[in-house]
């Protein structure tokens, strides 16, 4: 399941470039990775976002900083009516990272927060909309004010504590892992056929492997079972009929793909330690206090 490699042109002079990614309808590459720290802000557009053997779903103000070689990819929402997909995306060179004044006390935060993006890094929306001003500003100011800028968002970064790590823990990735486009097919098929019942023989099939095959190597690459996987993305499809609906729980549960409501549920307060209700209840009030 190798991500496909994304060359990031670049002045090589420069250390870092932001650029404002503006599609008409979706985000153009799949799951890939480059040497590059990706510093994302979604300004428009929703989906799933995969960072390594993370599922997530993303929105506006969806922030977030992956790691150098770190597999990822924002696939939008398949649902009539989606907005265009723009977002601020800032690349910074392997070589900023490394760069010895970065090992001086002064940086020391900052140095941390590079060590720990090769986890995937989300930050809650309050500290994007905070920062929200800077990212535009980054966009025409001169190179000596952009890499100003740059520091204060990446010193803001550092010192906030309202973030989350992405991958699970021990996630690793072999760039050299042939086939580079199972992963990719695997993401269409799951986002196509969520609502159906998926056989380890349906998806198998998608990438011409056998079951058992199939099912050591999804373990091994992404360290949770494929079941686990598609269980984690169906509670993400819920979570967004929650937040974006009226509907009934037992509804959603369907919806999302589900065939029992008690297994629903129990996912459901697996992957995100609420129960439906509380985890709407609890998304509407801090939709309240963040404005």
């Amino acid at each position: 399941m190798k991500p496909q490699y994304k060359p990031i042109p670049s002045d090589e002079a420069n250390l870092f470039k932001a650029v404002l990614q503006e599609n008409e309808k979706e985000f153009e590459y799949p799951w890939h990775y480059h040497p590059e720290f990706e510093l994302t802000y979604i300004l428009t557009s929703h989906g799933v976002r995969y960072v390594g053997n993370s599922i997530e779903n993303f929105r506006e103000h969806d922030l977030v900083l992956v790691g150098s070689n770190l597999p990822h990819c924002w696939i939008n929402s398949v649902e009539h009516h989606q907005p265009s997909s723009n977002a601020i995306v800032i690349y910074l060179k392997k070589e900023f990272a490394d760069c010895e004044w970065m090992k001086t006390n002064e940086f020391a935060a900052i140095s941390r927060l590079f060590e720990l993006s090769q986890k995937g890094i989300k930050f809650e929306k309050s500290v994007a909309l905070k920062l929200k001003e800077h990212f535009f500003q980054l966009l025409s100011a001169s190179p000596f004010e952009k890499m100003m800028l740059l520091l204060q968002i990446l010193h803001e970064l550092s010192r906030t504590k309202k973030f989350h790590a992405l991958c699970d823990h021990g996630f690793t990735y072999d760039l050299n892992t042939s086939n580079n486009e199972r992963i990719n097919i695997i993401y269409k098929y799951i986002q196509t056929h969520f609502q159906q019942k998926i056989t380890l023989s349906d998806i198998a099939a998608q990438v011409h492997m056998s079951e058992e095959y199939f099912s050591r190597y999804f373990s091994k690459v992404m360290k949770k079972t494929f079941f686990e996987f598609l269980n984690e993305y169906k509670i993400n499809r819920a979570c967004k009929l929650l937040i974006e609906t009226d509907k009934q729980v037992n509804e959603i549960c369907y919806d999302a793909g589900f065939e029992s409501i008690p297994f629903f549920y129990r996912q459901f307060k697996r992957f995100k330690s609420w129960q439906p209700k509380e985890y709407r209840s609890k998304y509407k009030k801090a939709v309240l206090q963040t404005g």
